[in-house]
């Protein structure tokens, strides 16, 4: 069973104070952490529940893995409801990146928090409207392969050029943004020298 306490934790160390729609969503999720008898219930509609979501990068590490949603006929990255068995919400973004593209993911140990989103969700038969709060992870992949589910009408790698064909939603752009801009801050870095860097810190 997933501890609230951890997702806590971990929410509360991601920040990019630049993206309010993010920080915004971040704050709404540790709210109903705390409040909430079952956050990773499917079945609790008020306010909703927290949904688990992978940002998958190619091997090149600048497309981007997007599924077309058969129900919401969109262009989105994989993801979906956290399980009973899932021993983590990370572990719930994996398996359901892998359920609905077959793309083999890279083992690189813990993928870090990539962005946060809340989204309303319609209703559909028994299921009133209620809020998606959901994790989105890093993940690379190790192969360009990957295969349709019946829950998708498509699976696409997209270029950052090819965002507006595919209308990729701004938290996900927001949330690739950042992934490259720390990506770039990382490899000046490495070209700082290291007592440079430990003076940087002090």
């Amino acid at each position: 069973m997933i501890d609230p306490a951890d997702v806590a934790s971990l929410v509360c160390r991601f920040s990019d104070f630049s993206d309010g729609e993010a920080v915004k969503s971040r704050d709404l999720v540790l709210m109903l952490l705390e409040r909430s008898p079952a956050p990773f219930s499917r079945k609790q509609f008020t306010p909703g529940h927290i949904t688990a979501t992978g940002l998958v990068l190619a091997p090149d590490r600048e497309r981007l893995l997007l599924v077309h949603h058969r129900r919401l006929d969109r262009w989105l990255l994989p993801g979906g409801h956290v399980e009973p068995e899932d021993p983590t919400v990370l572990s719930a973004a994996r398996r359901e990146v892998i359920e609905e593209t077959g793309v083999r993911l890279e083992v690189d140990g813990a993928a870090p928090l990539a962005g946060i989103d809340v989204h309303g969700i319609p209703p559909k038969g028994k299921d009133p409207y209620h809020l998606h709060h959901d994790l989105i992870f890093l993940f690379r992949a190790a192969s360009d392969d990957f295969q349709v589910s019946p829950e998708s009408r498509g699976v696409v790698w997209c270029r950052p050029s090819e965002f507006d064909r595919y209308a990729v939603p701004g938290s996900v752009r927001r949330a690739y943004q950042r992934h490259r801009s720390s990506g770039v801050i990382g490899r000046i870095l490495r070209l700082v020298p290291e007592s440079v860097r430990h003076a940087w810190q002090r």
